[in-house]
Order: C-alpha cells, then sequence, then structure tokens
C-alpha cells in the first residue's frame, strides 16, 4: 500500500519546493504566507541537516561585502603557498571549477565589488528585518542574540581597508561604527588574551546570530502549522517542463512506498530549486548552467561552562576569517573555505589549525576536549550573489546560491521570490 504521503503527490500540486534548508523554509513559508499551497521534498529525514546545519550562526549584513573584491586576488596568492590558510584550493579537472574561478577574478573589479555589495546590501537588510518580524509573530526561540557583531583586526592595512568599506556600508543604511582596541574589549572583554594583537575593530550593533539549525526547524513546525506538506527522504532526480507546469522525478526512499519502479513523477503548477550545491547537476540537463561551485566550510562547536571567560557577542576574527557566535551553552566557531569539489569529508588537519586559533583567542574555555567539528558545502556565485527569481523553463522558478549568507539572506530572498511568483 502507498504512504499517504505519496498519495498526496499523486495528485495535481501547487508549488513544490525543492529543498529544506534555510533557503528553502523560507521559500516555502513566504509562498504559504501567500496563499499558495506547498509541499517541501528534501532527501534527508529532517529539515536543515547539511549546509544550515551547524553554520556560523551569524545574521552578518553590515559585514557583508562580496568574497570577490580588488584585494582577494593577492590575499588568495598568498594563502595559497600556506598550508594552514583560510582558503585552500585544489585545482581539479574540472571545467566547472575553473569557469568559476575566472567568473570570480572578473568580479574582483571595483566597479562590479560595488555593484555586488549593494545588492547584497539591499536584500540582507530586507531580510533582517524580516527575520526579526518572524520572530516576534510566531515566538521563535533559537538562541538568538541580538548584541551585533564585532569584527576585529590585526593589522593596520586591514583596518585601514575596513575604515572605507564601512562608510560605503553607511552610506547603504548600515549602522557600521569602526571602534579602537579598547571599544572592542569593552564590547567584548573574552578577547583580552589577545589586547595587544588587535589593531581595532568595527562594531555593527544591529547585526544578529543564533543557531540556524533550531531556526529551521522551529519554521518547519510554524510552516506545518500554515497548511505546508513535508516530504522527507526523498530525492529529487530531474526536472522537466511539462503543459502547464513541471514534473518532477523522486528517487526510491525508504519512508516512502513508491508503488512503480524505484522513482515517481510527481507534477506540480510550480517548482522551486533551493537546493544548495545540488541545483547545478539538477538544472545543467535543461539547458540552465548556473555559475555555482562549493566552498567547504568548517565550524567547531564547544561546550561552555558558565564560568569559562567565553565571547557572548558575536564576534569575526578578519585575519583568520573565523567567526564566533554564543548559542546558549555552546561556541559555534565557523569558517575556512575550500575549493575541493563536492567533497564533503572534514579534514582533521583542517580543523586542527581551526582549533589552535581559537585556543589561542579563548585559551580559558576549558572543553576543547569535547569540541564537534562539522564540514559543509556552501553553494556559492563568484559574485556572492544568489539566484533568486524564474529561470528560462516556465513555472521553474531558483532560489540558490547563497554562499556563506544563507541565513542572512534566506527570509528576504524567500519573501521576493514568493512576490516574483505571485505576480507571474
Amino acid at each position: 500500500m502507498a504512504n499517504p504521503l505519496y498519495q498526496q503527490l499523486e495528485r495535481d500540486n501547487d508549488v513544490l519546493v525543492l529543498g529544506a534548508g534555510v533557503v528553502g523554509i523560507n521559500a516555502a513559508y513566504w509562498l504559504a504566507k501567500r496563499g499558495r499551497q506547498v509541499t517541501v521534498i528534501d532527501r534527508r529525514e529532517a529539515v536543515a541537516l547539511e549546509t544550515s546545519y551547524a553554520n556560523g550562526g551569524q545574521v552578518s549584513v553590515c559585514h557583508a561585502e562580496p568574497w570577490a573584491n580588488p584585494r582577494a586576488p593577492w590575499q588568495v596568492l598568498r594563502w595559497l603557498m600556506d598550508s594552514q590558510a583560510p582558503l585552500s584550493f585544489r585545482p581539479r579537472l574540472d571545467a566547472q571549477q575553473w569557469r568559476w574561478l575566472l567568473q570570480w577574478l572578473l568580479e574582483c573589479t571595483p566597479a562590479r565589488t560595488r555593484r555586488n555589495t549593494i545588492g547584497i546590501v539591499d536584500l540582507a537588510l530586507h531580510s533582517r528585518e524580516l527575520l526579526k518580524q518572524q520572530r516576534q509573530e510566531h515566538g521563535l526561540d533559537y538562541h538568538q542574540s541580538s548584541q551585533g557583531i564585532v569584527h576585529f583586526y590585526r593589522t593596520e592595512s586591514a583596518f585601514k581597508a575596513a575604515q572605507s568599506v564601512s562608510h560605503l556600508m553607511r552610506d547603504l543604511g548600515c549602522n557600521r561604527q569602526v571602534i579602537d582596541t579598547d571599544r572592542v574589549l569593552d564590547i567584548e572583554p573574552a578577547l583580552s588574551a589577545v589586547k595587544r594583537r588587535i589593531v581595532g575593530g568595527t562594531y555593527t550593533a544591529d547585526d544578529e546570530s543564533g543557531d540556524a539549525h533550531l531556526y529551521t526547524r522551529a519554521m518547519r513546525r510554524v510552516c506545518e502549522s500554515m497548511g505546508v506538506r513535508f516530504v522527507m527522504q526523498a530525492e529529487v532526480q530531474s526536472v522537466r517542463a511539462v503543459s502547464g507546469g513541471v514534473e518532477v522525478a523522486l528517487n526510491r526512499r525508504d519512508d516512502i512506498d513508491l508503488p512503480t519502479g524505484d522513482y515517481a513523477l510527481v507534477r506540480a503548477r510550480d517548482a522551486v530549486v533551493a537546493l544548495g550545491t545540488a541545483s547545478t547537476a539538477l538544472l545543467k540537463p535543461l539547458g540552465i548552467n548556473l555559475s555555482l561551485y562549493p566552498a567547504k566550510g568548517y565550524s567547531m562547536t564547544v561546550p561552555i561552562a558558565t564560568d569559562d571567560m567565553a565571547p557572548t557577542v558575536s564576534l569575526t576574527d578578519d585575519e583568520n576569517k573565523l567567526v564566533f557566535s554564543r548559542l546558549g551553552n555552546r561556541l559555534r566557531v565557523a569558517g575556512m573555505a575550500e575549493l575541493v569539489g563536492y567533497d564533503p569529508r572534514i579534514d582533521r588537519h583542517r580543523c586542527a589549525a581551526m582549533a589552535e586559533q581559537v585556543k589561542t583567542l579563548f585559551p580559558h574555555i576549558r572543553a576543547y576536549d569535547q569540541t564537534e567539528y562539522w564540514a559543509g558545502l556552501r553553494p556559492s556565485t563568484p559574485s556572492n550573489r544568489p539566484y533568486v527569481g524564474p529561470s528560462r523553463i516556465p513555472h521553474l522558478w531558483l532560489n540558490t546560491g547563497h554562499g556563506s549568507l544563507g541565513w542572512t539572506m534566506s527570509c528576504g530572498s524567500g519573501e521576493r521570490l514568493s512576490k516574483m511568483m505571485l505576480l507571474a
């Protein structure tokens, strides 16, 4: 006998959202808000178990300048000679990788950097306000903190560059203050062990942090209360256009008893692709060639005792490209970027290098031996601007490519996409 969820899918569907991470869950939420009947499909057994699972936790609007900027190529060249550097690049016989790198270099010009920064900040500011509305309306609790983010610098050159970016951010509506070392320590005393190595910082009081995994789980419950259906452990095999909509092929999974063959064909009026790095392969047969490549990032989560001298304010270490977020009685640290293809495996040497940096910053945390490590594939575009809107296939929509700012931009991209679909 077929599973009841599959029996529901056999009927005509309104909107299928493919992917149940923080981006997909927001697409589903805002579409349901606008009266659409939504079904979310994901290959995992629960929501937010991939890139959204253990990210850095920052809703970082005012530090959202793109990776592609005029300083970046020279910095990357320097890092390539350092095995412990924040960026690791493993050349592959992969046309997609080299095409992405060339496009990334083209985005590093001053004019394109400014254009991309304006676009990212516009979406991120909108998204942060919507997140606050969601939290208030639905009483969400995801270890959120509204104490802002401190970005600290260890070299005068980096600090000087940050001041010019801060001027642009303020022009774009971000409250990004340039602060001296003493003010950095006033805001976050836990940095006292490295005071002499900090030359200054920037502080964005309006930015936030929290646990994106807990948030996405909470939003699933909200979505279900609004009538959104979730079909888990169903992997999307292919998508194609059909008369009046789209048809999605789903691979067989244990909790969906497909009555014929190894897959099911499900039709809908519209489908939203929010599959992160898996979006590229799904769409290529349709002639949709996304400029999207995985940037593998790492995180470590450390238990915090009440008397540990650990940070309470979210932080960004500019030199080591690490972010820190306090999540209740845990400290989440995330960073690194590896352009190594679609390999999700954890490199223990990279984890050890990150851990050493964290121990230097916060030597009084005692439970480093209980650290949990994780790695995820960020779906990154050369410009850092996501794909949000219609594809070249009627009724097939894109909401992917958010890179390291997935949570920062997810509410805004979901709301804007839902508006576009309403007007289509």
